[in-house]
């Protein structure tokens, strides 16, 4: 009689046994005990001990400092699985917020096809997760996906394909100076992550920040406010893009609300309003066009 796919000679390791023997191995070299467990994962399917070379490897990597991010090549943003790499930024819990609100904008408006922008895309992680959450509600949204990091758009292109989300176009910009000038006015809702780190901040933070792109993290100084350049030029450009009681979301730091707020309002924004994070920081700037 054949052998059933679980019987074999007694001596044979159990899956998980080689797994518990794996991550054991990874927690003793230093490896927090979660991160040895995703690892080997991730490289030892199916406890396969000929992969076990690459999850050392691995691990080396992640003892030397880089993310376990990139290490493992994709990360969970809500409903998405998105590919990630040293070209863009790693997805992070506050901006799952703002796809949150941007949820919440979308249905007040109560847009049956609307048009988003995502300024500074990045993995795509915001605007394919409103595509993504917005199909299932029924709603068919159109994606204009905008970078300026020709490797972060191929990045989005992957993750758009893997998800099978097609209403996308990405345009490789500075912000809006590059982008179809036949969407001004006609834009629903803008979302943004832009840079909003100062030089002097960036010196001082996780030294696991200078394993991503910096030109997505540090931005200039501007109004004497330390990284708020690029929100500046997001902040007064945005109106004229957005079609009336359009809508502009961007994420900013927690030292930028006065300057955020009174800019949008300067801008001719209305109903400007700041949010908090789930940390209770000063996170979002959510503002509409009269």
């Amino acid at each position: 009689m054949p052998c059933s796919p679980t019987s074999g000679p007694a001596n044979w390791p159990r899956v998980t046994d080689v797994n518990a023997d794996l991550v054991a191995e990874l927690v003793a070299s230093g490896i927090d005990r979660r991160e040895a467990r995703w690892l080997v994962e991730e490289f030892v399917p199916g406890g396969d001990l000929d992969a076990a070379p690459a999850l050392r490897r691995a691990a080396k990597r992640r003892l030397d400092g880089e993310p376990l991010q990139y290490i493992i090549g994709h990360w969970p943003f809500r409903s998405l699985d998105l590919d990630v790499d040293p070209g863009v930024l790693i997805p992070r819990p506050e901006t799952e917020e703002l796809v949150g609100f941007a949820i919440d904008e979308l249905a007040r408006m109560g847009c049956a096809a609307p048009v988003i922008m995502d300024l500074g895309c990045g993995s795509g992680a915001i605007g394919l997760a409103l595509l993504d959450e917005l199909l299932e509600r029924g709603i068919l949204a159109t994606l204009v996906a905008v970078d300026q990091s020709t490797d972060a758009l191929a990045t989005a292109r992957r993750n758009a394909l893997k998800h099978k989300l097609h209403a996308v176009s990405f345009v490789h910009s500075s912000w809006f100076a590059d982008v179809d000038p036949s969407l001004r006015g006609h834009i629903d809702l803008i979302v943004a992550n832009p840079p909003y780190v100062g030089d002097e901040e960036f010196v001082h933070l996780d030294p696991v920040l200078r394993y991503e792109p910096k030109g997505a993290i540090v931005s200039r100084d501007a109004k004497g406010v330390p990284g708020f350049a690029d929100l500046d030029v997001i902040i007064r450009e945005a109106v004229s893009w957005l079609r009336p009681g359009g809508v502009l979301i961007c994420e900013h730091s927690n030292i930028h609300r006065d300057a955020a707020t009174e800019t949008a309002k300067q801008a001719g924004f209305v109903d400007v309003v700041d949010l908090d994070d789930l940390a209770g920081h000063p996170r979002t700037l959510i503002a509409r066009r009269a």
